[in-house]
C-alpha cells in the first residue's frame, strides 16, 4: 500500500539500529550499552517521579535539568539543550543548523544516521575519506563546507581526535557550524568543551546512553553558545515542545549527582577495554586504538560476518557492517570481565575449529 507514502518517504533510506533480541542466555555486545546498568540512585528517583504529576506536562525548557548539566559541565545555563536521546538532538542540529547551500562534511566511515539525516532533511552532503589507519585527517576537511559533523572517537572506528586537531577543523572553518559527536567522549577521549568559548561555531552533542547506562531513558543535550542552542530550540517547539518526560528528567538528574559511580563505571570498561584489545590480538585480530567502550577489529584470516554468525550460533552478538572498506571488521562492544571472558573464549573455539 506504498502508494499512500509521500515522496519523501519513497527517497528514504532509514537507519538500521543494533538488534534487541531477547533470547535467554544472550551476550549483547552489538549495541555499546553499558554492562553495569546506571547508579542505584536512579531507580528510587524515578520511582519518586512517577508517585505523583504524571497528570502534568512535563517542563517544556528542562530547567532544572539543564541547570544541573550546565553546572557539571562549567558553563552557562543558555549554553545547554536537552533532547530526547542524542540521535533526537542530532535531528535538530541537521535541520537547524547544517543545511546550507554548500555541502555538509562528514567522513565516509561513521554514524550511519549522518546520511539518513541528509536524505530526510534533504541535505546536501560530501563523505571525506578516513586515512589509510581508518583515522579523521582533518587536512582533507580543507575543502568548500556549508558545515561539519564528526563523531570524535569516531564510530564505528572508536579512534579519536586530539583537541589541537579539533581546533584547527573549527579554525579552517570559522563561518560554518561544525559538530562534534561525543556520545563515546567519556572513555577517553578528548572533549572539545574547552573550545566553546573560543569558537562561536562548535556545538557538542552527547549522551548519558554509554558512559551513565541510561540507554532506556533517552536522554542526550549539546552544548554550546547561546544563538547555536537557540536553533535547536526554535527546531524543537517547532516539532515537540516536550521531549523528555518526567521520569527520564528524573533519571538523568540523579545519575549526574552520582559521580562516583560514573567514575568505577567508566575506568571498568576502560580496563576491559585494554583485556579485550590484547585477548584478540593474541587471536590474530588487528584492533583499532579505540578511545570507545567498543573495539574496532579484523581478523587476519576471517571474515567479518563469517564471525559475527559463529558468534550469533554461540549466543553471543557482535555488530558487523556490510559496507565498503569495513566488511571485514567486527564492532564489540567493550562488556563487564566475565563477557570479555565469554567473547574471547567463543572466538578462540571458532578460530581453532
Amino acid at each position: 500500500m506504498s502508494q499512500f507514502w509521500s515522496p519523501l518517504v519513497h527517497r528514504l533510506a532509514p537507519y538500521v539500529p543494533g538488534e534487541q533480541p531477547r533470547v535467554e542466555g544472550l551476550i549483547k555486545l552489538n549495541t555499546n550499552e553499558l554492562p553495569f546498568g546506571p547508579s542505584p540512585a536512579v531507580a528510587p528517583a524515578i520511582e519518586a517521579a512517577a508517585r505523583e504529576g504524571l497528570q502534568l506536562y512535563p517542563d517544556p525548557q528542562l530547567g532544572t535539568l539543564c541547570q544541573a548539566l550546565a553546572q557539571y559541565h562549567g558553563v552557562p545555563r543558555d549554553h545547554v539543550f536537552v533532547g530526547n536521546g542524542s540521535d533526537e538532538v542530532l535531528a535538530h542540529a541537521f535541520a537547524g543548523l547544517l543545511k546550507h547551500d554548500a555541502p555538509l562534511l562528514f567522513p565516509d566511515i561513521t554514524y550511519s544516521y549522518y546520511p539518513t539525516y541528509c536524505r530526510l532533511f534533504d541535505i546536501a552532503y560530501e563523505t571525506v575519506p578516513l586515512d589509510g589507519a581508518m583515522r579523521v585527517n582533518v587536512e582533507d576537511y580543507r575543502r568548500e563546507a556549508g558545515a561539519i559533523i564528526l563523531p570524535n572517537p569516531n564510530a564505528p572506528t572508536g579512534v579519536g581526535l586530539g583537541l589541537e586537531a579539533v581546533e584547527r577543523l573549527l579554525a579552517m572553518h570559522p563561518d560554518a557550524p561544525v559538530v562534534i559527536d561525543e556520545a563515546y567522549v567519556d572513555f577517553g577521549a578528548q572533549s572539545a568543551l574547552p573550545l566553546i568559548a573560543r569558537h562561536p561555531n562548535l556545538l557538542i552533542v552527547r549522551t548519558l546512553s554509554k558512559s551513565r547506562g541510561l540507554a532506556g531513558l533517552r536522554v542526550g543535550y549539546a552544548l554550546g553558545r547561546p544563538h547555536l542552542i537557540e536553533a535547536l530550540v526554535r527546531v524543537k517547539d517547532s516539532f515537540n515542545s516536550y521531549p523528555l518526560d518526567r521520569l527520564a528528567q528524573a533519571g538523568a538528574l540523579a545519575s549526574l549527582g552520582d559521580e562516583a559511580w560514573f567514575q568505577q563505571g567508566r575506568a571498568a570498561i576502560i580496563a576491559n577495554r585494554a583485556r579485550l584489545a590484547a585477548g584478540l590480538e593474541r587471536l590474530g585480530f588487528s584492533v583499532l586504538p579505540s578511545q570507545a567502550n567498543f573495539v574496532f577489529a579484523r581478523h587476519g584470516a576471517r571474515g567479518g560476518a563469517e564471525l559475527a554468525q559463529a558468534l550469533r550460533a554461540e549466543k553471543i552478538l557482535v555488530r558487523h557492517f556490510n559496507a565498503p572498506r569495513i566488511e571485514d571488521f567486527l564492532r564489540i562492544t567493550v562488556g563487564d570481565a566475565d563477557q570479555v571472558s565469554a567473547l574471547l573464549q567463543g572466538l578462540g573455539s571458532i578460530l581453532a575449529g
